[in-house]
């Protein structure tokens, strides 16, 4: 056999709806070379080593419909970039970043082929993309590959590069079937906008648009919380603000002992000791809370047990109670030994931000080192065989306990949110039995928090997970509220650029703010922000940031559907204009007039049920597009006697079309001429009347009055500076 060589020509991320599917992807242009010549089959020993890497490939389906599937087309004769599809999509899985959409087509050069797969990020997928080529390689002439360590990359990169858990999860409930609210990324970090324009909304992990500055502050000063709880009623405990470990004995002593000493805006329990009595302990613990916080709270400890509940939109909607963590000695293990074995060895334990509990570090855990030398020890003890060692008592939010939480419990934890002011609310308090009132027992509130995590919530040790990223879309959109804008998408291979520019006149004309990237610039109403070719998926994502929008318009040549992908998920109205196949073809692999048809047929896809397409009569692959359409169709062309129109209004549909030099708009058996194409001046400078046409029967599925098409068509002028 040949020495084997897989070069990876080009990648392209393409954002948004493609060709291939909705979701973003890696389209790879990969040359195999010689290797067409040599199917897996033929390798000798290639695919028992695949298999043996990579055993859990056994899960891909692929073309064969059922488990084992490309294992299967292995043992059959498979190509390399077939191959490197699938091996690309395992690594991404294993490394926690699951999605199995992935394709491989030949194109019109013998050896190269569009290997596409899902992309989470484009940094990450490409680094996959490119070890799998690594790896198939190996596997090919039999050398060693450390499957782990590009695993482990992988898994770092998502850790800096993707949405922390608690904004993935308010994200993907956005974005479920039963809302479909888009989502921009807007941030390298987690600040997410959810919906398009005007009607969208942002959300910065657990804190949202609503999530007031003042009300935050408030909850930073922990002081100034438990004063105006108090204030209005709300059980919280005794305590004040100290400056010195001098000063918390004091206080500790004033309060009553035992107490609680920790920093004001403490974070996972750090810097937190519970029930001190003696003053070397308390004054230790001021030096370790000190370190952690901005300042140090001595307050009156309440027993019980530690309880999180979330508040969102002014209703409890989640509650974890915590756990004591304890180490059972062994006779010959350190306590260090005990807690990476005991209590490290978690699955919920982890240094990364998807754990919901974090790994036990005694070098960095003052407050643990404390608790183990009131109990006689440090570290390096060894506790006898069956002796219970107390660890940690705060800060393991592991148990759901939403079910059993007391009504009145609830109203009163709604209460302390609503004092503070924060729309979501971490209420950290303290009680025995939380299916009972505060009051019959001496539970208090210790903290109210803003931007509370939600992965306690999410992946609990014990009881069922709580559906808190749903609570948190709902409390931003409540069931009926429009998350979307309309947007008209205009694609086609002739004069898209000025049925996009007339359009834009035309909504701004029924008095919307619209926004407009087209090939000759980017606009906000009538205003040229930038000009240039801004028909492209970054201006366009611009558009739909812009908070002022209400309506959005966008050029979508078919080079930019294929190179980025459309930056909408769905539109209100998708325009083609006449196809000319002959220009789309020899570039990008696209060769052929079937494949024209799968690129522009996009636009089409995307159409919401509600919406429509505007198709012209006079184009027959245009028309050919119509069945795609999930909502309405309108067509529109030149001659009033088109057969595709009158069978279109036969069906009761619509149309717009010329007839004795007018416009005219048809529904059914009604039509009506709403403006004289003589009484048009664009026509004069360039304008074609099938691009007015289009706009105008886009004008008609946006809901325009004709008086205001009329005036639009009659006043519109091509070029505005």
């Amino acid at each position: 056999m040949i020495k084997p060589n897989i070069e990876i020509l080009q990648t392209m991320y393409l954002r948004g709806p493609n060709i291939w599917t909705y979701k973003p992807v890696l389209e790879a242009w990969v040359d195999i070379g010689e290797l067409e010549d040599y199917p897996s089959n033929t390798i000798p020993g290639f695919n028992d080593r695949l298999m043996a890497w990579l055993p859990s490939m056994i899960e891909h389906r692929c073309s064969e419909g059922e488990r084992g599937g490309f294992f299967s087309r292995l043992r059959d004769g498979t190509w390399p970039g077939h191959i490197l599809e699938h091996v690309t999509l395992e690594l991404q899985n294993l490394a926690g970043m699951p999605g199995g959409f992935g394709r491989a087509r030949s194109t019109s050069v013998r050896g190269v082929y569009k290997v596409v797969v899902r992309a989470w990020h484009p940094k990450i997928t490409e680094t996959a993309l490119r070890a799998a080529r690594d790896l198939v390689i190996a596997a090919m002439v039999d050398k060693p590959f450390d499957i782990d360590a590009v695993v482990n990359q992988l898994r770092d990169m998502a850790d800096d590069l993707l949405l922390g858990p608690s904004t993935n999860c308010i994200v993907e409930a956005a974005w479920a079937k039963t809302r479909r609210i888009p989502a921009i990324r807007l941030s390298e970090g987690n600040l997410v906008q959810l919906g398009h324009g005007a009607r969208s909304r942002r959300i910065w992990t657990a804190e949202t648009d609503k999530t007031g500055a003042i009300a935050e502050g408030i909850s930073r000063d922990k002081d100034l919380t438990k004063s105006l709880l108090q204030g209005c009623g709300v059980p919280v405990p005794e305590g004040q603000v100290v400056h010195s470990p001098e000063e918390a004995w004091e206080a500790a002593q004033d309060i009553g002992i035992p107490v609680v000493v920790k920093p004001s805006d403490a974070n996972h329990g750090r810097g937190v000791s519970l029930e001190l009595t003696e003053r070397e302990d308390i004054e230790r613990a001021y030096h370790i809370a000190d370190k952690e916080g901005s300042e140090v709270i001595v307050e009156r400890f309440i027993r019980g047990e530690e309880h999180r509940l979330l508040v969102v939109g002014g209703k409890l909607v989640a509650a974890a109670r915590g756990e004591s963590l304890w180490v059972e000695g062994d006779g010959k293990s350190t306590i260090v030994e005990l807690i990476d074995r005991q209590l490290n060895t978690d699955p919920r334990r982890g240094e990364a931000e998807e754990f919901p509990l974090e790994t036990i570090i005694l070098e960095r855990e003052p407050a643990i080192c404390l608790l183990l030398e009131r109990q006689g020890m440090n570290g390096a003890s060894v506790p006898s065989s069956g002796q219970r060692v107390l660890i940690q008592r705060n800060g393991n939010m592991a148990n759901d306990i939403t079910p059993i939480v007391h009504p009145d419990v609830a109203e009163t934890v709604a209460l302390a949110a609503r004092i503070v002011g924060l729309d979501i609310a971490g209420i950290d308090l303290v009680a025995e039995d939380i299916s009972r009132p505060l009051h019959e027992q001496g539970g208090a509130i210790v903290e109210v928090n803003a931007g509370p995590g939600l992965l306690m919530h999410l992946k609990p040790a014990t009881g069922e997970a709580q559906p808190v990223g749903a609570a948190i879309v709902e409390h931003l959109f409540p069931e009926g509220t429009e998350s979307r804008i309309p947007i008209v998408g205009v694609s086609g291979s002739q004069g898209i650029t000025e049925v996009a520019q007339l359009v834009t006149w035309l909504i701004h004309l029924s008095g919307q703010h619209v926004g407009l990237a087209c090939a000759k610039g980017f606009y906000l109403d009538r205003r040229l922000v930038e000009s240039g070719n801004h028909a492209n998926f970054d201006t366009a994502e611009r558009v739909l940031m812009n908070r002022m929008i209400e309506a959005a318009v966008f050029e979508n040549s078919g080079d930019a559907i294929l190179s980025e992908g459309l930056a909408y998920d769905r539109c209100k109205v998708g325009v083609l204009t006449r196809i000319d196949p002959a220009s789309h073809i020899g570039r990008y692999y696209i060769d052929t007039p079937e494949q024209v048809f799968n690129v522009l047929r996009t636009q089409v896809d995307l159409v919401l049920p509600e919406g429509a397409a505007v198709l012209s009569a006079d184009d027959a692959m245009a028309v050919e597009m119509a069945p795609l359409c999930d909502g309405e169709v309108i067509f529109y062309g030149l001659d009033a006697d088109n057969a595709v129109i009158q069978a279109h209004l036969d069906k009761n549909g619509r149309a717009v079309f010329e007839k004795n030099g007018r416009i005219v708009l048809a529904a059914g058996i009604e039509s009506a001429p709403i403006a004289e194409l003589s009484h048009v001046p664009a026509l004069q400078h360039g304008l074609q009347v099938e691009q007015v046409l289009a706009a105008v029967g886009t004008a008609m599925a946006l809901g325009v009055a004709p008086h205001l098409i009329r005036t639009g068509v009659e006043t519109f002028i091509a070029n505005p500076a």
